[in-house]
């Protein structure tokens, strides 16, 4: 299956030490990438991973296959795993091929990719942009299924030139239809497919609304999800599949039903989760930094930190930036340094120690919003932001928390 499109918003930074920690915690670290299992290479600088599931499938795969090649070709014995295995590899080559189109085509369009996953039911292209018009959204779906036509049409061409009834005979058909399937299937109209992403498409061009398109793929997509899970396994026992007539014990009816709610309840998911992300999206630009952003009193590096909070709490200020003899901003006090000063102790620690060296890259500017707003905090993870006038003049700090909340505010509001 394929899932290529946005990935979600990531969201900025994690959060601060205590003092007494090591002093370079004091300094933003950009997170670690979430594990994407092995990396295989970086066409186009890309990276492409092997998630640890696909190691699961490709062992089933060749269990599978090498069943059917012992009836097509039973003299392989032994060898005819190889052979399966080697279709398993071929076949995710394939499925790698159709994700490169849509990488290819997202970096055409300027939309970067975040990485290509190869995983349990296909592959993954992480888009981390939307694209901004409904006709490079259904050309950036359907590249993938027309490359799987091509390779499906390229397979039976090879077939031609080889001996049916040999190993190459069989390995090319069953890439062929291999191909087949997941082009038809990537093109049934229901997200997280590349079929929803068509229909969302359309309805986008009509109504104008990416928000509306995004709702009725996502429903066609649930829908769809039942549908796989009441008929698929129907399908597979009358044989309408091309599956076995045997059923020993019901082991089979027991796998074609497990198989069934795993693909249904991965097109459920990922029809919810395309609903929750545009509606994110819809609401991107009520994240404001001016909005979002909490009044600072400036305090120079040795004032204490009890008298920095008596000035803060005068002012009605939250947060507080340390600034040099001229008024020039320096540091971020840390909001988690000053949970972690006891009291007792607060008159004798200076905020310098408890600050956050500013770096070009976390003085936000006050009119940032949506996904700029979002895109420089990512650029930069810190805990907190100095947030300044187009002046230079401060305006206050950023907290990545603040940001967060307005995330799960966003996301819990209901769906339409």
């Amino acid at each position: 299956m394929d899932d290529s499109g946005d990935s979600g918003r990531p969201q900025p930074g994690a959060g601060g030490t205590a003092p007494g920690t090591d002093p370079d915690d004091s300094k933003p670290q950009r997170p670690a990438e979430p594990g994407g299992g092995l990396l295989m290479g970086r066409p186009f600088g890309v990276p492409v991973y092997v998630a640890p599931s696909w190691f699961v499938v490709a062992a089933l795969i060749t269990w599978v296959f090498g069943g059917q090649l012992d009836r097509v070709l039973p003299e392989l014995g032994g060898a005819r795993y190889l052979v399966a295995l080697f279709f398993a590899i071929a076949f995710y080559a394939s499925v790698l091929v159709h994700e490169l189109a849509h990488t290819v085509a997202a970096l055409r369009y300027k939309l970067p990719v975040r990485r290509i996953q190869l995983q349990f039911f296909g592959g993954v292209s992480e888009i981390e942009k939307e694209t901004e018009t409904p006709g490079r959204e259904f050309v950036l779906a359907f590249v993938g299924p027309l490359l799987s036509l091509v390779l499906g049409g390229v397979f039976y061409g090879a077939m031609q030139l080889v001996e049916p009834g040999t190993v190459p005979g069989v390995l090319l058909a069953g890439l062929m239809i291999s191909n087949l399937i997941v082009a038809a299937f990537n093109l049934l109209p229901g997200l997280p497919l590349d079929g929803g992403r068509m229909l969302r498409a359309v309805v986008w061009k009509i109504t104008g609304k990416p928000m509306s398109g995004t709702i009725a793929a996502a429903w066609v997509g649930r829908g769809l999800a039942v549908t796989v899970l009441v008929g698929l396994p129907l399908l597979t026992h009358t044989g309408a599949l091309g599956g076995s007539a045997q059923d020993i014990g019901g082991v089979e009816t027991v796998l074609d039903a497990l198989l069934a709610a795993i693909l249904a309840g991965i097109i459920w998911t990922g029809a919810g989760n395309s609903l929750r992300m545009a509606r994110l999206r819809e609401h991107l630009p009520d994240l404001r930094a001016r909005t979002l952003t909490r009044r600072a009193v400036p305090v120079e590096s040795a004032t204490p930190l009890s008298e920095a909070l008596r000035r803060a709490n005068e002012a009605g200020a939250r947060a507080l930036v340390v600034v040099d003899g001229q008024g020039n901003p320096k540091g971020v006090v840390r909001e988690a340094a000053i949970v972690g000063v006891p009291e007792h102790r607060r008159p004798w620690v200076a905020v310098s120690g408890l600050a956050q060296d500013l770096t070009e890259g976390m003085k936000v500017p006050a009119e940032l919003a949506g996904e700029a707003l979002l895109d420089r905090l990512k650029a930069t993870p810190a805990t907190e932001y100095l947030v300044v006038e187009e002046t230079g003049e401060i305006y206050g700090v950023l907290s990545t928390a603040d940001v967060e909340r307005a995330f799960v505010k966003a996301m819990a509001r209901p769906e339409a």
